[in-house]
């Protein structure tokens, strides 16, 4: 028998290596991913795997190796050379314009026109066609900035899509998802493998990824430690081959009970997405707030931060109302920090440094005569980094470099560093790690520990039950149960969420 042909990789990597500001990215790293397949990149944030889909998608250039696509080398320059030769990407954080339809979104760049006049109705034909195609459908005519970060994250998808790439690399492309919109995803990226097309899949979320991947590789420090079919792995192996050591239990300790005192006390709170809040965390405690997609759990978030204009009720910081009429501000004052659930969006100035960053809700007690004093913020500083353990190799690098578990680390800081009396974190682990997952349970407990009062909002239901002393579920933008001790388990939490009978004591 002769020779088979066997079909060129659809991206071969050869020796590539990336470096910033001296720091190795992505150190030598060779692969080969065939196409028509589903190949995942996993490990920890700063690994390296983020970095390699970059490069491949034409956002990063390889400062050493060779990278080639469809036997061809390539050496593109910016994105748009990558898309033109059928590579898309869909990135982690959003990079949408906020002020621009969803339809002008997903078609930016590709506009239909004619006589230098544009076709809005072509576009809005074939934005139907894609909605069908995709398996949902969100209004062409709104505007992408008033809306979710879950429905952003379609918009996304549904640009993706549009480009019609026969190779598309997905950045945590679920990280904001709903567990309802999972299985549409899924179908997604399933018929994109079944129309030949390879998928590049990077992701935190290792039960997705061997739901979804046919190839595994695994990266640690920029380099790859191993590469295999997804079928001879497990969460376990996965873990163990990203840490390099396997991870102890999970979520840390919970209290033995708080009889500490009142620190928030929430009244009758309303604003225009959420009435009727009332709610008192203790020092020392952390809640948990749970509640299907749409139910009120981030708007309680920007109710408490002072985010959303409040139309009714009081809150009270130890005993001391809070005038949240003033908007953010007045609720900083009293002590309640917000890491709101897009970090890039609503928490970090990203141009500015890790330092800026950390101190910016400290400066008026690290001023003097209007004036920051340096060596006592940088002394501040390296105290509340070293407590949340940021690792970077440049302090006065941009915040807007780090990886997503350390980006989030420095919100945490910036929480240690004001002394915060209310931590209040909106999905807090959205886009990490499950290393960086551990440490960010762990400083959430360590805040309790400190004497704080913490609140979090978390879609995923292991996370509320295995981190929370309580939960609050919410439904239709109020509270409709609270649970604690024994009665914290998956089927009460649902039953409220969904608004049906619980019998007390059922698995």
């Amino acid at each position: 028998m002769g020779d088979v042909d066997l079909p060129a990789p659809a991206v071969e990597l050869r020796a590539v290596t990336k470096r910033f500001r001296g720091a190795v990215a992505v150190d030598s790293v060779s692969l080969a991913l065939e196409p028509g397949r589903v190949h995942a990149l996993v490990g920890e944030n700063g690994a390296g795997k983020s970095t390699l889909g970059k490069i491949i998608a034409g956002v990063h250039r390889p400062d050493e190796g060779e990278l080639l696509v469809d036997g061809r080398a390539v050496s593109w320059s910016a994105p748009k050379e990558a898309l033109a030769a059928g590579v898309a990407m869909m990135a982690q954080e959003l990079v949408l314009a906020p002020n621009l339809t969803v339809a002008q979104n997903v078609y930016l760049g590709q506009e239909r026109a004619s006589g230098g006049w544009l076709r809005d109705g072509d576009t809005a034909s074939a934005y139907a066609s894609l909605c069908d195609r995709a398996g949902f459908h969100l209004p062409g005519d709104g505007l992408v900035g008033g809306m979710r970060t879950a429905d952003q994250q379609k918009v996304e998808l549904l640009r993706a899509l549009a480009r019609d790439a026969s190779i598309i690399v997905m950045d945590e492309p679920t990280a904001a998802l709903g567990a309802a919109d999972l299985p549409v995803f899924y179908g997604i990226v399933r018929s994109l493998v079944a129309e030949g097309r390879t998928v590049i899949l990077v992701s935190h979320f290792l039960t997705e990824v061997l739901e979804l991947a046919d190839t595994i590789t695994v990266m640690r420090d920029g380099r790859v430690v191993t590469s295999s079919l997804a079928a001879d792995e497990s969460v376990d192996s996965l873990v163990e081959a990203m840490l390099g050591r396997s991870l102890d239990s999970t979520f840390p300790p919970k209290a033995e009970g708080s009889s500490a005192s009142v620190v928030l006390r929430a009244s009758g709170l309303a604003t225009a997405h959420v009435r009727g809040i009332d709610l008192e965390l203790r020092a020392g405690e952390v809640v948990g707030v749970a509640g299907l997609a749409g139910s009120g759990r981030s708007e309680l978030v920007r109710a408490l931060a002072g985010a959303d204009p409040v139309v009714a009720g009081t809150v009270e910081v130890d005993d001391v109302a809070v005038d949240l009429t003033r908007g953010p501000a007045a609720a900083i004052d009293a002590g309640i920090v917000t890491i709101h659930e897009s970090r890039t969006e609503q928490g970090l100035f990203l141009e500015r440094s890790i330092d800026d960053n950390t101190s910016i809700l400290s400066l008026r007690r690290l001023a003097r005569l209007g004036w920051v004093r340096r060596p006592a913020e940088r002394a501040a500083c390296d105290d509340a980094l070293a407590r949340v353990d940021v690792r970077t190799l440049h302090r006065d690098a941009r915040v807007g470099g780090l990886s997503g578990g350390n980006q989030q680390k420095v919100l945490f800081a910036r929480s240690v560093l004001h002394g915060a009396r209310v931590a209040v974190a909106d999905e807090p682990t959205r886009g990490v790690d499950v290393g960086a997952k551990r440490a960010i349970y762990q400083l959430l407990r360590d805040l309790a520990d400190g004497g704080a009062a913490v609140l979090f909002v978390s879609s995923e239901m292991e996370e509320v039950i295995g981190l929370a002393d309580r939960v609050v579920v919410m439904r239709n933008g109020s509270p409709v149960a609270e649970l604690s001790g024994d009665d914290v388990g998956e089927a009460a939490i649902l039953a409220a969420a969904f608004g049906t009978p619980h019998e007390s004591g059922a698995a």
